[in-house]
């Protein structure tokens, strides 16, 4: 298929608004419950996917601080909500910082 400029405006209309959220390592990864904070971190993200508010969701276990990536279907201000309570992050187990963006829904 040959990708013009009309193909690519038309394209580009369709795209919404979306929040990326970069989930990474804090202090308190080596907590002796972290595992157990992270499977509830876990089962979090499952509801959040059935409510469709985290369109997609991907741990990171590469070694590095990244340990994860969330595409989130709502506004920014109510990612942050979302994730300042999240179990994780309030044990100081992940930090993260979050990111406008646009894509195709």
């Amino acid at each position: 298929m040959l990708i013009t400029d009309e193909y690519m405006k038309q394209m580009i209309l369709r795209t919404r608004n979306y929040t990326t959220v970069i989930l990474k390592a804090a202090q308190n990864t080596d907590d002796p419950e972290a595992e157990k904070i992270i499977w509830e971190h876990a089962r979090r993200n499952f509801s959040l996917r059935e409510e469709g508010k985290l369109s997609i969701v991907c741990p990171i276990n590469d070694g590095t601080e990244v340990k994860g990536i969330g595409i989130f279907s709502v506004s920014e201000e109510e990612t942050r909500k979302i994730m300042d309570d999240d179990p994780a992050v309030k044990a100081g187990i992940f930090a993260y910082e979050t990111h406008l963006c646009r894509s195709f829904p």
